[in-house]
Parts: structure tokens; sequence; C-alpha cells
């Protein structure tokens, strides 16, 4: 048991350096798991190798010994994950939620407090203003905590406005609430929603992809959004002014094949604005919780071919390596090629074809015309 806890350590810390190397942003990490495997076998690759991946500059500083900052860093957050209900994600965990890894550019690690079994959920996201009026926030409120209660988990941005109601709202019921925030998940931003993030940190659940301590940038909170969408089936906008980070979401959640709803207001209220243009771009036109449920039978469906997955695969493949079990794991049930399956679960080409050989023969993936992928339920 002793040894076991000290590897998971040590493959975490393995996660950690890469995450925190100058350079080495979500793309090239996923091009280097690609050629090395996981991050462990990269930093006993050979430096020609990794020479001929990533940039001069970044290659350098992957092979750098780490600096003592970067040691006292991973140090912090390997003891940070000892703490009951904190615990950090990987791109390759079976635990890894599986709507992310169907986006063009999931986060290499996930920062967790609270229960990361909501992650693999049905979710709708609830997005709009911070400057919410009082009409807005009780629609926000209402549709989260009825959506909630019909067993859908909301998840939305823990800012000020829509989303801190959208949260409250989705701890009143069996769905619960996820908040996915721009900074590191031992800060609290804004202070104004401590007391709600405590909440939900206890019944339901915090992510963000920063590093501990990471400020709030500016720039950090769009860029979120899209994970916001990738966890949710579809997005609900509340009010949204012409120019609003909540369309930003709405394009991102359009982008990866998720439906978007939208909450119509008056024509001449400014934060219905950016609601109407979303319904003329082809959103659907939300006026009860019902139009929303309405649309449950075709995510029923989806739900229910993820739990066959889930149920029956540990069984069908237990006679195989869990490098296959991944590759199932990271298949959708759309199409993909090999080169976008091998940067979701961080297998090199070689391991990738021979997992996928096994599934192949027998019966849980199929092979389409253009050598791509999918699997089969």
């Amino acid at each position: 048991m002793q040894e076991h806890f000290h590897q998971e350590s040590a493959d975490l810390a393995s996660w950690l350096r890469l995450a925190m190397t100058d350079g080495v942003g979500p793309v090239l990490a996923r091009r280097l798991l690609s050629v090395f495997g996981l991050p462990g076998n990269l930093w006993q690759a050979d430096a020609q190798a990794i020479r001929e991946v990533v940039p001069a500059p970044v290659a350098a500083s992957l092979l750098r010994a780490p600096t003592a900052q970067q040691c006292e860093r991973i140090a912090a957050t390997l003891a940070w994950v000892q703490v009951p209900g904190q615990s950090i994600v990987t791109l390759a965990d079976a635990a890894y939620p599986p709507g992310l890894l169907q986006i063009a550019d999931p986060p290499l690690l996930l920062y967790l407090r609270g229960n990361p079994a909501l992650l693999a959920r049905t979710a709708l996201a609830v997005v709009g203003s911070r400057n919410a009026t009082t009409q807005g926030v009780l629609h926000a409120a209402r549709f989260s905590e009825e959506l909630s209660r019909a067993g859908i988990t909301i998840v939305s941005g823990l800012a000020l406005g829509i989303d801190a109601a959208a949260h409250a709202g989705g701890l009143s019921g069996t769905g619960s609430t996820v908040a996915v925030i721009g900074t590191g998940i031992d800060l609290d931003y804004p202070q104004r929603n401590r007391a709600l993030a405590q909440r939900i940190a206890e019944g339901g659940c915090i992510v963000s992809e920063y590093a501990l301590g990471t400020p709030p940038l500016a720039a950090n909170f769009p860029r979120r959004n899209r994970i916001i969408s990738g966890l949710s089936r579809a997005v609900l906008v509340v009010e949204a002014a012409a120019q609003s980070g909540s369309l930003i979401t709405a394009r991102m959640a359009a982008e990866q094949g998720r439906d978007v709803f939208a909450i119509p207001g008056s024509i001449h209220a400014p934060l219905s604005k950016g609601c109407h243009q979303l319904i003329r771009q082809g959103a659907k036109l939300v006026e009860t919780t019902q139009d929303i449920l309405d649309e449950l039978p075709a995510w029923s469906v989806l739900s229910s071919q993820q739990a066959v997955v889930q149920e029956t695969s540990p069984a069908a493949v237990e006679d195989v390596d869990p490098a296959s079990r991944r590759v199932l794991q990271s298949l959708g049930h759309d199409p993909v090629d090999a080169d976008t399956l091998a940067q979701r679960c961080g297998l090199d080409a070689a391991a990738l074809a021979g997992s996928l050989l096994t599934l192949e023969l027998q019966g849980w993936v199929e092979l389409l015309p253009g050598a791509r992928y999918r699997r089969l339920v």
C-alpha cells in the first residue's frame, strides 16, 4: 500500500512538472503525450527526440532540471491533494470528465474540491450577466432549482449575478452544481461568493485547470468558459448584453456541438440584447423549464449509452491492458481519427494501434473509411 501511494505521488508529480514547464501549454503538452506517452516517460526520453517534437526553447525548458520554486510548488500541490475532498484528475485518468474529452483542447489537469462524480452526470450550463436584474436572478435560480430537482447538474462560473443564482438553485436539488473557476482553486474569488463556494465544495464540486495560487487574471476567465460548456449537454443564457462573456460560452458550446438555449426579454432591455442575438442565430427560445426538459429524451439516450459502456467495458476488456481501456473511455460515439484519439488518451502511435486492434477484434471499436474509429455500444 505504501509503495502504491508513493507511485501515485510520483506519477502526479510528473504531470505537475509538465504543466509547470515554461512554454508548455495544452497543445504542446498533448503533442508530447502523443509521442512519449505518460509524462514519466518524457523525462526518460532522449534529448534529440524531444527537440524533434517541440520548438527548441520549449525543449530546453523540458530538459532542464526543475527549479527550486517548481519543486516547492509540486510539493505543496502533493500536500494539497492529501486533504479530504481535494483531488487532481489528469487527462489520462479514467475519472476524467467524458464531456471534456470531446472538446478540441481539454485541460491537462483538473483541480477539484468536492464530489468528482458530478463531472460525469448529465449537466446544463446556466450563465449570464454579472450585473443581472432582479428578474434575471430569479429566472436563473428558479430554472436551476427545477432542473436540479429533475436530476440535472447545473454548471456555471461562480461569478456574481446569474452564476451565483444558478449555483444556489442547483444546490437545492439532487442534481447539485459544478463551479468552474478562473483562478487557483485555493483562492476565494470573488470574495462576495466565498460562503457560496464553501457550500458548493461541501455539496457540489469546484473545478479549476489553473495551478494553486493562480491569481484572477483577466485572460483566464474567457478561457475557462470552454470547460463550462464542455462539461454540459447544453447552455442556457439567462441575461446577456450584446458584448458579453456569456456569448463566448454560447459560441464555444455551439462549436462543441452542444445545444444553446436563451431566455428572451424586453426589446428595450440592454441585458436581453445578447439573448435575442443568440435566438436570431439559432438558439432555442425557452420560457419555462419544460422547454428544456422536452429535450431530455435525446439526452437520456446518450446517458444510457454511456452507462452501458461504463458498466460493461471493464468486464469485456478485463483481459487487455489498461491502455486499451483508456482508449475505449476516450472514444466518443462520433468518428475520430487516430491522431486526435492519441491526444485524448496520451498514447504513442504504436501503443494506440495495438489497443485499437484489440478493441476492434472484441467488437468494441469500428474502423470506418478514412482511417477513423467509432466506439460501438
